[in-house]
């Protein structure tokens, strides 16, 4: 019994350092983890001039999962984009957004919602913030529905408004709902269903970042289901009761490789339209 418990902590040493070995091969890009002199050489030395402020948000996303998962997927998408680009750090990850799906209801208690306003308000500061620091193209992107309509127009007024010291402000929309219609047509071609809130593409997407079983989806999801997706323009049946549950679609089918498929749309998405923003200007 001593000799296997002894193979068993070996054996989980050999996995903690061969992730820890993984980790340390990255190119750290996390403004948050990095120190003042290493965002200073990153921007001045190593041409690192452009800045990522992805918004995340804190919202109930069906009795399956967490609500964080806006937040924990931005936190795990935006470095990749960064290091695909080249050229780029990340902003820490805002965790609110404007209206989650339902608002804030005590029947499914936790999510966080800011006025439209003071959602603007805040990027605004962070923008601020990032010309201080040097930075010269910076983008705004959201990880939730909410919120983007505002993080555009934002970006207009913040461009117009810094582009004589030489600083450029963009929106990054495709990264949210270019990969948003793409994942719908590919669900519709594999018949599976819509889903527009806590259904497969969040979920999967977070069982395929998620750093542990059950840490950011409970196995419930198999047994989950919600209210459909209906197309535009159509109205509930007032005879079909509602299920009500945060879910919007059917999260059963969700797996990580599907997560995967998502994950390489929106980073695809959003390096070919920052690239695109940028060599326009």
């Amino acid at each position: 019994m001593r000799k296997l418990t002894s193979t068993i902590c070996v054996l989980g040493l050999a996995t903690v350092i061969v992730f820890a070995q993984k980790a340390q091969t990255q190119e750290q890009v996390e403004i948050e983890m990095m120190t003042y002199p290493e965002i200073y050489s990153a921007i001045h030395n190593q041409g690192k001039t452009t800045v990522l402020i992805y918004n995340g948000g804190t919202e109930q996303r069906g009795p399956h999962a967490v609500l964080g998962g806006h937040t924990f997927m931005a936190r795990a998408i935006a470095p990749m984009i960064a290091r695909k680009l080249g050229n780029a750090l990340v902003a820490p990850v805002l965790p609110f957004s404007i209206n989650p799906a339902g608002g804030v209801d005590p029947k499914m208690p936790g999510s966080v919602a800011l006025a439209p306003e003071l959602f603007q308000k805040v990027n605004e500061a962070v923008v601020d913030s990032m010309v201080k620091n040097g930075f010269k193209n910076i983008v705004l992107m959201g990880d939730h529905g909410g919120g983007q309509d505002e993080l555009n127009k934002l970006a207009e007024i913040l461009d117009a408004k810094y582009r004589s010291q030489g600083v450029e402000v963009y929106f990054c929309g495709d990264v949210y709902e270019k990969s948003r219609r793409e994942l719908a047509e590919w669900l519709t071609s594999k018949h599976l269903a819509l889903s527009n809130h806590g259904g497969i593409p969040d979920t999967s997407t977070m069982l395929y970042l998620q750093p542990g079983a059950e840490q950011w989806v409970r196995s419930i999801y198999r047994t989950t289901i919600g209210d459909p997706v209906l197309p535009p323009g159509q109205r509930p049946d007032p005879k079909v009761p509602r299920v009500n549950n945060g879910v919007t679609g059917d999260p059963r089918p969700s797996t990580p490789e599907i997560g995967k498929l998502v994950v390489e749309m929106k980073v695809g998405n959003a390096v070919a339209q920052i690239r695109k923003l940028i060599a326009t200007r």
